[in-house]
């Protein structure tokens, strides 16, 4: 039969579970959980990053793929089927992903770019101070890598949920994974002395990402710690952008959310760990705790700089380290164009290829009109936050830092006032197992997680 008529599932839990995690572990992962461990006190916002996983993020995470399951239905039909009058929550869930498309594609192209920059041995250059902001305002060339990454995720998405989503998160998590705790274990043994003469090791910069910074630290500060670790859950959790709830759609009504649950949890936090304990020991060194700074400039500028000043072996780490992003980037980004072609499929009755090629035609007309947000279409605006911004940067403050809250409230409010949270413990518990942190889970979903989510929202309206 055709997958429009009769929908696809997931072939197994650890097919789900990869697919899911690869969707969590992705660039908000690699570069932005070790910029904010290091600038809010290491260990203190390690600490508070756990305890919000294994609450907020349980919360949030468990209601969209039990609402997925429950419906069978993508992002843009589950919340009406749900509960008839609450569609318009389906319809902000879906327009998250159809904004971040373009610009996920635009910054995977960047990650090509550096990755054949290393794999031709261009380390010189890639280190300068000018290559990337050079390489990002050329009016081509960035639309050609562009293109080239929407291309790999467009055919994983074409090939479908079983050959396409979970054969290939099969291979690359392991991998993904392998790499990371391979570059994590290097970042610690290296060492470097800098020009005054002082030796920095990378077990001392590991000491700077777990330990405990509460020098200084005001009640406002571990208020921006919070805030900081909540923020970053969205990104690492992949919640509150209708991926979960695409993805809990495809999971058997016989398998066992709540062990497939916790592996998830388990997995990005993991790697999310992982990811600072590669970076921030490896920046420290050779660059010291100033050389840390916030998303690309991270990625594409501090890091090219370590890869170098470690020498020949720089090479080949900066070649594992972007084939890495690479991955994660992908994975990411394939969660986030299946969100919108099942949403295309299951609303208008649609083939995958159909719907695939409609979203990856709004993916490439929005990358490009990004791309040339560098160039020929650069400006500048302030957000309400006081950060300066142009094209990709509103295009992801509206999407992260307004849409996603919206949704997650709406879905708390829908499942912990109007359908009651009954709905997802049943659902959760339908195939025999029990389901843990059960009153945890009514407490949050009802109380705690709405309240959160306000004091997240208003917090993007206010400069930081």
């Amino acid at each position: 039969m055709k997958e429009g008529n009769k929908r696809n599932s997931f072939g197994g839990s650890l097919g789900f579970v990869l697919a899911a995690a690869g969707s969590a572990v992705g660039l908000g992962n690699i570069w932005r959980f070790p910029y904010l461990a290091a600038k809010d006190g290491g260990g203190i916002f390690l600490v508070v990053y756990i305890i919000l996983a294994i609450t907020f993020g349980f919360t949030l995470l468990t209601t969209e793929i039990a609402i997925g399951r429950k419906t069978k239905q993508s992002p843009l039909t589950a919340y009406s089927k749900l509960k008839k009058g609450w569609g318009f929550l389906g319809v902000i869930s879906c327009l998250v992903p159809v904004i971040i498309m373009p610009y996920y594609c635009v910054i995977g192209g960047w990650v090509v770019k550096y990755l054949v920059t290393f794999m031709t041995g261009q380390v010189e250059s890639a280190a300068g101070d000018e290559y990337f902001f050079g390489f990002i305002t050329q009016d081509v060339q960035p639309i050609v890598f562009m293109v080239i990454f929407l291309v790999i995720v467009a055919f994983i998405v074409f090939r479908g949920v079983n050959k396409g989503i979970e054969s290939s998160s099969r291979i690359i998590m392991p991998v993904l994974l392998l790499m990371i705790i391979g570059i994590s274990v290097f970042s610690l043994t290296i060492k470097s002395t800098d020009a005054s003469g002082a030796a920095r090791n990378g077990l001392e910069g590991f000491g700077v990402y777990i330990i405990p910074d509460i020098s200084g630290m005001t009640l406002r500060g571990f208020v921006t710690v919070f805030i900081d670790a909540l923020g970053q859950l969205f990104f690492s959790l992949s919640v509150a952008m209708g991926i979960m709830v695409a993805y809990g759609s495809y999971v058997r009504d016989d398998a066992n959310l709540v062990k497939s649950i916790n592996q998830i949890e388990i997995f990005d936090t993991v790697v999310a760990f992982l990811a600072g304990a590669m970076i921030v020991p490896a920046v420290y060194v050779f660059m010291g705790t100033e050389g840390m700074s916030s998303g690309p400039s991270l990625m594409f500028i501090s890091l090219p700089k370590v890869f170098k000043a470690m020498g020949p072996v720089g090479v080949v780490v900066g070649c594992v380290f972007f084939a890495m992003v690479l991955f994660a980037a992908l994975t990411s980004a394939v969660s986030v164009m299946e969100a919108v072609v099942s949403s295309f499929m299951d609303k208008f009755k649609m083939s995958r290829l159909k719907a695939g090629i409609i979203e990856g035609v709004i993916a490439l007309v929005g990358g490009i009109i990004v791309c040339l947000g560098y160039n020929k279409l650069y400006f500048e605006v302030k957000l309400p936050n006081g950060a300066i911004a142009q094209i990709l940067d509103i295009m992801d403050y509206v999407s992260n830092n307004i849409l996603m809250p919206i949704v997650a409230f709406g879905t708390c409010i829908l499942i912990g006032w109007v359908v009651k949270p009954k709905t997802v413990i049943d659902e959760v518990e339908k195939s025999g197992f029990r389901m843990g942190r059960k009153i945890l889970y009514v407490i949050m979903i009802k109380i705690v997680a709405p309240a959160l989510l306000l004091v997240l929202l208003a917090s993007t309206f206010f400069p930081t």
